[in-house]
């Protein structure tokens, strides 16, 4: 089915209870994350588009008129995502409507392709859910109008959850290999890790900082198990480590050592298996600087515990205090009771290699 042929259902009802706040107007790469969604639909042809939320205001209609929407208030309030798609779907002129969710800051359009490609089978489908990782997208889904009746049924009974009602309607589950298109910015947490992506996506090489507040903490082993893992998926890793009690790459007598000695500013030894430059300055290099001078890798791992930057890995095996600053998206622990009220970063046992492995392919913007 063509775009032309389907409405657009942007659902964004506010209430946010999660995040503490109302998360369509978080900033995201300059704008709020509701604005990032209507930018990409803008450029998009559907037949209508609509901006469903729980009630209106001056900023929604705006914001609506600006990107071409027609704004939408629901017509009972406190009913959720659910109301939002009956007053959608009884709105639109088409057939077929296409629903996602305001917070998916990493949603791409093209995704929806094979959800599209299914109407064309003509199996006569109510809904067609996008699946991933075995998890079905309500949110990212298409939906018939007559699929308005049984939403308007569940909310005559207080049925509010769409996973029971979906149950009743002919549905279709397609694949959708891409699972970071359909994250969710749900938590402060979320927020964070989609924020660190973020940084990455304007970087020639992604990064990420492993930190701890001490010495002593295992970053250095946390690499090292780490590695592996990235290298079995196809990642060519470079680390960059900060010391703060200087070093000595060369041997008395060699003739790197006699050229550094004789004053070189720059000395660079090339061998066949590879090469090293070592470049002696008057102040602390940034790692940053130097991360951006390695050749031939897809990410780069920085070990550092203060000379780092977005997106930081914290460790935390007992020493000293947690560190959880505005860098860090997610903390590493050896007591995942440790802080875990706040809320703040998504928090993992220290010896997690399998989830620090999924969380920093996440963040060098891999989709997996």
């Amino acid at each position: 089915m063509d775009r032309e042929g389907l409405s657009l259902l942007v659902i964004a009802g506010g209430k946010s209870s999660r995040m503490g706040q109302d998360k369509r107007w978080l900033e995201y790469d300059g704008a709020s994350m509701l604005e990032w969604l209507l930018r990409k639909a803008q450029r998009q042809d559907f037949a209508c588009k609509y901006l469903c939320v729980e009630r209106e205001t001056k900023q929604l209609l705006a914001l609506a008129q600006q990107y071409g929407f027609q704004l939408l208030a629901d017509e009972q309030a406190g009913m959720g995502p659910l109301e939002g798609l009956r007053r959608g779907l009884s709105a639109m002129p088409t057939q077929y409507g296409l629903a996602v969710s305001c917070d998916m800051p990493f949603f791409s359009f093209s995704a929806v392709k094979p959800l599209l490609a299914e109407l064309d089978g003509g199996e006569g489908s109510e809904a067609v859910l996008a699946e991933t990782a075995g998890r079905r997208q309500p949110l990212a889904a298409v939906y018939h109008r007559d699929c308005a009746r049984h939403f308007a049924q569940a909310l005559a009974v207080g049925q509010r959850k769409i996973g029971t009602v979906l149950a009743k309607v002919r549905q279709k589950l397609i694949p959708v290999p891409r699972v970071n298109c359909f994250f969710n910015a749900n938590t402060p947490a979320d927020m964070q890790l989609a924020r660190g992506r973020l940084a990455n996506s304007r970087r020639e090489i992604p990064l990420v900082t492993v930190s701890a507040p001490v010495s002593n903490t295992g970053k250095t082993t946390f690499i090292e198990r780490l590695i592996p893992r990235l290298r079995a998926c196809g990642i060519r890793v470079g680390v960059v480590k900060g010391d703060c009690h200087g070093y000595q790459v060369d041997v008395a007598g060699k003739d790197s050592w006699r050229f550094a000695r004789a004053g070189a500013d720059a000395v660079a030894v090339v061998s066949p298996a590879g090469y090293f430059i070592e470049r002696r300055t008057e102040k602390r290099a940034s790692l940053l600087a130097v991360a951006a001078k390695l050749e031939g890798v897809d990410l780069v791992l920085i070990e550092s515990r203060n000379h780092g930057a977005m997106p930081k890995l914290s460790l935390w095996r007992g020493l000293g205090e947690p560190v959880i600053d505005a860098e860090t998206v997610a903390l590493f622990s050896s007591d995942l009771a440790v802080q875990a009220a706040d809320g703040a970063v998504h928090r993992y046992a220290i010896d997690d290699m399998a989830q620090a492995e999924k969380i920093v392919c996440f963040l060098m913007g891999r989709d997996f």
